[in-house]
């Protein structure tokens, strides 16, 4: 069933031409969203604060459009389209080679889809009754965390132990092998990796997935489940290739931390 139509706020004053100049480089984006009218409100206030958006009425004409590749710099995402669901749509892209961060906007805010979408590999979810300027926001601290490992890490690699981690791609082997690691996934392993050792709390997981001051769940700790099925799914795909995999280690209540390599503990 398709999602109710949200109404935005028509409230909020436009942004002044000094905002928008100083917002940063224009990020291209690609909005996929199948009710006309509301594509085209939400694409009209992206490109007023500052973004380059390119549109797409349903997921087959943006993998058609992608198969020759793009310049993108993230993907919004409905869940709802035509034809394919936005949630089907997202492993779909990752099959085909498609990297980009993808952000789901959707009035389907329980915390079931929530959740699903981050298990698909999703950097953020947001309710469409947040508006514009909120998404806006989120998607700029998102290409903006892509860009920042390239740009800050010298090093094309970081050894920790059998863990082998290599910033510029985002990629992460064990013993050798590739484990497969969605980018919230790979910063998830990088945080932990680089602060051996050392307890890293839920939060401090939770911004690395997101951004400081980024709160979803129910109740004061609710974004403490997240982690607990990020660092699920981290340890799952570890497994794969190392069924006696236990470096990553949880402090009840507190957080997790990456052990030391086990010969060094022996």
């Amino acid at each position: 069933m398709k999602e109710s139509a949200v109404v935005w706020p028509s409230s909020a004053p436009a942004p002044s031409p000094e905002a928008v100049e100083g917002a940063g480089a224009r990020i291209r984006l690609i909005l996929v969203e199948d009710d006309d009218d509301f594509r085209e409100a939400v694409a009209g206030e992206l490109m007023d604060l500052g973004f380059s958006v390119q549109c797409f009425a349903d997921g087959t004409s943006l993998l058609a459009s992608l198969a020759d590749g793009t310049d993108a710099d993230v993907i919004v995402l409905d869940w709802g389209l035509p034809s394919i669901s936005g949630i089907d749509l997202l492993p779909r892209l990752r099959r085909e080679g498609i990297q980009l961060p993808v952000v789901f906007l959707t009035g389907r805010n329980s915390p079931n889809h929530e959740h699903l979408a981050f298990d698909r590999g999703a950097l953020d979810f947001v309710d469409k009754a947040r508006g514009v300027p909120i998404l806006a926001k989120r998607i700029r601290v998102i290409v903006d965390s892509a860009k920042r490992p390239a740009a800050l890490e010298g090093d094309e690699m970081l050894q920790c132990g059998r863990l082998t981690l290599k910033p510029r791609v985002s990629r992460a082997y064990w013993d050798e092998t590739d484990l497969d690691l969605t980018l919230t996934e790979f910063n998830i392993v990088r945080l932990l990796a680089t602060n051996i050792g050392d307890h890293v709390t839920y939060r401090a997981v939770y911004d690395c997935m997101h951004h400081v001051g980024f709160i979803a769940g129910s109740g004061e700790n609710g974004y403490r489940t997240n982690v607990r099925s990020s660092i699920k799914r981290i340890r799952n795909k570890f497994r794969l290739v190392d069924p006696q995999f236990g470096e990553i280690e949880n402090y009840p209540s507190f957080g997790y931390r990456w052990g030391k390599p086990r010969e060094d503990a022996a």
